[in-house]
């Protein structure tokens, strides 16, 4: 190459470097084959290698050491048949986990469905505080819910103690009621119902209400009109919520970690994939075979959401009109207007507010439902728990553990929404401006990726990497778990970033350039301020999310990296129930305090966050 084509290439690498956004695509599709690509190709050879002398030892074959090849985890898992080995540990814990994830997804489209009804088209008195309060178990983790499933219907029938239901009528459920497949489909039923009416509400909203009106004209009833108008209408939207929620919940960690307790002659033995997946990865000698069920629980899942796109793909086929009337037309209820409308609080009421009331409940009574047994010491004791078999469980306003993970678990959530909340600002700035580039599709696309992995199968990819030569380093710190939480929570901050900047006119930033203004000035004088409250959602979804999240962390978190959730965990583990219904109640708080506090001071709000 001659010197002046030399010359002209720097040039053209310089004038091409010297843009913003050609920059920052560059160095995030370099972040994210870092943090994304390569622990997923870890992961993967991690199935196929052995893990460790345990491992060596476990599989017992001629000139397996650690570190060698082996296609053992796969065909032991999915094909053994000793002992019904396959069946035991994979095919029926997934084909549970599926089956859960079905009757979910029945309860949250039919429960969130029927609310977004009746709210958006009907003349229903109420809505606005129904509205609200109904997204409010969406705000709340979902094993909150499963633990507000135990508070309740638990009983001394079962040897689980006395819950609300036994000790204000004297019922008791049978256990099938309180743990296994029902109580983990309902539970999580329950928590994504919000998530279909938000999809399904904001179809209806937008619904163009001459169609329903040209029905009436011609005569067709209610039910026909729903039936043939409002319904292939909100299909789409329906089909994407039953796929999304059925995605979450096949893998989902934390209900049925919570809900799969069961007496030993019961028969009601439910062991989800994602626990099971838990249980390989923890005992030392199965690692790999862990690793398996992540790959596919993480397949899976793409599947899933691959299908969901390429189906919402298509939903033009169900425009009908070009315009919106601003007109809509309400159903009037006439008499089951209050009734409807009482039935609906006291339901959305009873699944938001009253788990509150359980965990404190659940937190003050030494005796579940026995109100003489009342006490505070779960809260403000200084001597430790009988019976327990760690060394700090004293109450949890007096626990020194307690507060360390809980300034931890703020610590992380923090550090995790700053960066998160830039990079998902900065992707969707790229995005934005080179809108079209193929190269910031593929970025904006590797963003979104850790989004269709499952949090459990995450926390095992990024395991697997900290047990790879070279990178040891990172089992159990605190940087590993800030590493992962930014990765993993960023897809939420790059949609909103991106949504957020492409509502932009390009003339605006054009204008400033003209001025002279210096891209940092641009950036933080005149682009943010215009759009901050979706910006500063993009902060707040990932801290919130952080706070509240145990499945990404759970195979993580070492002793000295403790986080409120782990240690939760670590309370029910041990029966101290308690003081995990205390911490619950805490984090919750602490949760709502922050959002209430950030929507005040910016207009920014979580729900703002959800898809930009």
């Amino acid at each position: 190459m001659s010197q002046l084509n030399k010359k002209r290439t720097a040039n053209n690498v310089k004038s091409y470097l010297s843009k913003p956004a050609n920059l920052i695509t560059i160095l995030f599709l370099v972040i994210l084959i870092l943090t994304v690509v390569i622990p997923l190709f870890t992961l993967l050879i991690g199935s196929f290698k052995v893990n460790g002398n345990q491992e060596a030892i476990y599989i017992m074959q001629e000139g397996v050491e650690d570190g060698s090849f082996t296609f053992h985890h796969w065909t032991e898992l999915l094909t053994s048949k000793e002992f019904d080995y396959a069946s035991i540990k994979f095919w029926t814990p997934l084909a549970q986990s599926a089956l859960m994830a079905l009757l979910a997804c029945v309860v949250a489209v039919g429960f969130g469905g029927v609310v977004a009804w009746f709210i958006t088209r009907s003349d229903l008195p109420g809505k606005k505080f129904i509205s609200t309060v109904f997204v409010f178990p969406y705000i709340m983790p979902s094993w909150s819910m499963a633990m507000f499933w135990e508070n309740f219907f638990k009983n001394t029938s079962i040897n689980a103690g006395m819950g609300i239901l036994q000790s204000v009528t004297g019922i008791c459920v049978p256990e099938s009621m309180v743990y296994g497949l029902v109580p983990c489909a309902m539970s999580l039923g329950l928590h994504y119902a919000p998530f279909a009416y938000i999809l399904i509400g904001g179809i209806l909203r937008n619904m163009d209400a001459n169609l329903e009106e040209a029905a009436t004209v011609l005569k067709a009833s209610r039910a026909k009109i729903l039936r043939k108008v409002t319904l292939p209408i909100v299909f789409p939207a329906l089909v994407s919520t039953v796929l999304l929620v059925f995605s979450s919940s096949i893998s989902s960690f934390t209900v049925p970690f919570f809900l799969n307790k069961s007496s030993i002659n019961s028969g009601n033995n439910f062991i989800s994939i994602s626990v099971q997946m838990r249980s390989l990865i923890n005992t030392g000698f199965t690692k790999g075979q862990g690793y398996v069920i992540a790959i596919v629980l993480m397949i899976f899942s793409i599947a899933i959401l691959t299908l969901n796109n390429w189906f919402t793909g298509k939903r033009k086929s169900f425009t009908t009109v070009t315009g919106k009337s601003g007109q809509v037309s309400l159903v009037k209820l006439g008499k089951a207007r209050k009734p409807i409308a009482i039935i609906l609080l006291i339901i959305t009421a009873f699944f938001a507010i009253v788990p509150l009331v359980s965990f404190a409940m659940e937190s003050l009574l030494e005796v579940p439902g026995d109100w003489s047994t009342f006490t505070l010491r779960y809260w403000i004791s200084t001597e430790p728990f009988e019976g327990s078999n760690k060394g700090d469980t004293i109450g949890i306003l007096m626990s020194k553990t307690m507060w360390q993970a809980m300034g931890r678990s703020l610590l992380l959530a923090a550090l995790v929404s700053v960066f998160a909340g830039t990079f998902g600002l900065l992707i969707g700035y790229a995005v934005a401006s080179k809108r079209g580039s193929k190269l910031a599709t593929l970025v904006s696309n590797m963003a979104f990726l850790p989004y269709l992995i499952p949090s459990m199968s995450f926390g095992a990819v990024y395991l697997a990497l900290s047990y790879t030569k070279g990178f040891t380093w990172l089992d159990g710190s605190f940087f590993l778990l800030f590493m992962v939480g930014t990765i993993k929570f960023m897809p939420f901050a790059s949609r909103t970033g991106t949504s957020a900047m492409m509502q932009l006119s390009g003339e605006i930033e054009e204008a400033a350039i003209i001025m002279g203004v210096p891209w940092r000035r641009r950036m933080t004088k005149v682009l943010f301020p215009i759009q901050k409250s979706s910006f500063i959602s993009g902060y707040l979804l990932p801290f919130i999310s952080c706070m509240r999240e145990m499945s990404l962390f759970v195979l993580l978190a070492a002793s000295y990296t403790t986080l409120v959730t782990t240690l939760l965990q670590e309370y029910s583990r041990t029966g101290l129930t308690q003081a995990s219904n205390a911490i619950n109640l805490l984090i919750i708080v602490v949760v709502l305090i922050i959002q209430f506090v950030v929507n005040k001071l910016t207009g920014a709000s979580i729900d703002k966050g959800v898809g930009g």
